[in-house]
Parts: C-alpha cells; sequence; structure tokens
C-alpha cells in the first residue's frame, strides 16, 4: 500500500503529497515549499520516517506547484517528471514569480516525461497517469487504482473546478477532462486535490456546481 501524505505551502495554500511505501520509499508530488522553514517542515518529516525520496512528479507546473522543486533538487540527485505538453508552463515560471509576487525563480529541468500511455512504477506499486488538460496544457492526474485514490492537481476539487483563464487553460477541455477521465472513475475513489480539503468522485458526480455526473 502506497501511503499518501500531505503538507500545504506557500502563499498559494498549495496542497503537496508524500507517498511512502513499507520500504520507506518516498516520491513528493508538487512540491511547493517556498520558505526556508516550509523546506524544514517536510526534511523534518522526511528524516523522522527515515525515506529516501526517489522522484518528484509534478501534475502540473503553475508557480504554485513548483516552488520547492530547486531546493529539493539541490539536496537529492532524483528525477524531475512532468507531462512535456507542460512545457511552456515551466518556462513561464519566472515570469510567474515576479507577476505574483514570488521574487526571483529559476525554473528546474525536466529528467523525466510523464505519459498517459505508461503506468508509473513505484516501488512495487503501480500509477495510472491521467492525461487531464484544460487547467493547463499537459495537466495529468495520478491514480492508485490498488488503493483507490487519485491526486489530482487543480482540476478537480471539493464543491469546485481548477481556473482556466490563465495562458494555455480552456473550460471546454476541462470539464470534458473531468467527465472523460475523472468521473469514469468509480465513485468510491477519494480525490486529493492540489488546494482545499479531499473529496470522491461520487460527491462531486452529485454536488459539483460546475460539472455534475
Amino acid at each position: 500500500m502506497l501511503e499518501v501524505h500531505s503538507f500545504t505551502f506557500n502563499p498559494f495554500s498549495e496542497n503537496t503529497y508524500v507517498l511512502t511505501d513499507a520500504q520507506r520509499n518516498a516520491w513528493i508530488i508538487d512540491p511547493g515549499m517556498h520558505t526556508a522553514s516550509e523546506m524544514a517542515v517536510l526534511n523534518r518529516f522526511m528524516s523522522s520516517r527515515q525515506l529516501t525520496l526517489q522522484a518528484i512528479l509534478n501534475t502540473h507546473a503553475h508557480i504554485d506547484h513548483i516552488l520547492g522543486i530547486p531546493a529539493l533538487l539541490d539536496l537529492h540527485s532524483i528525477p524531475f517528471a512532468l507531462h512535456p505538453l507542460e512545457a511552456p508552463v515551466l518556462a513561464a515560471g519566472a515570469s510567474s514569480a515576479l507577476m505574483f509576487g514570488i521574487g526571483t525563480f529559476t525554473p528546474p529541468v525536466v529528467t523525466q516525461h510523464l505519459s498517459e500511455a505508461e503506468p508509473l512504477q513505484l516501488g512495487s506499486h503501480s500509477l495510472n497517469v491521467l492525461l487531464t488538460p484544460g487547467h493547463s496544457p499537459g495537466s495529468v492526474c495520478f491514480y492508485n487504482e490498488a488503493d483507490g485514490w487519485l491526486i489530482g492537481g487543480d482540476v478537480l476539487f471539493n464543491g469546485s473546478i481548477g481556473r482556466t483563464d490563465l495562458p494555455g487553460g480552456d473550460m471546454d477541455t476541462l470539464l470534458n477532462s473531468i467527465r472523460k477521465e475523472l468521473y469514469t472513475l468509480p465513485d468510491t475513489v477519494v480525490v486529493y486535490p492540489g488546494h482545499g480539503p479531499s473529496t470522491t468522485i461520487g460527491q462531486e458526480k452529485k454536488t459539483n456546481p460546475f460539472v455534475r455526473g
């Protein structure tokens, strides 16, 4: 079983997730640590559990989801994985940081491309990569079918959906992604979003005001 641990970081209240297995391996999804104190929170968690970080996996590359990557890559020789359609969003990281008052930021270099055709192998566990554009061109969700959960980035929230007014966003595309890739999953699947509390596919199909099942 892959355990999911959640941390909320940076001025955007972004959810960073750490996946761990029984062998003390760890994978971090959307590292949003912005300050030294936030980085210390993550480091204390890793040290207390004697975890070995294996890779950085990103659902997408908006600035609030990539702020912690450079610091991690300074400490660990690990891959940074992103879908290739997110390249323009990642490249805009420096200008986005200035626009949002974050300060100077140098976008990290992608060393592994995610593909919806190739499940990720995390130790003895598997994650399906679902391509879910609309919030951004190459947004993906990570689906663990065996354990019944999904890490959804900024695609589907508890009672809401991702914004589509940033470059590369499109409302119709996002709604289609949700209906085609997420609402076809079992109702019991737990959704861990990029912001806010978790939800389930079934709850959102019944009550989400933007897209019903």
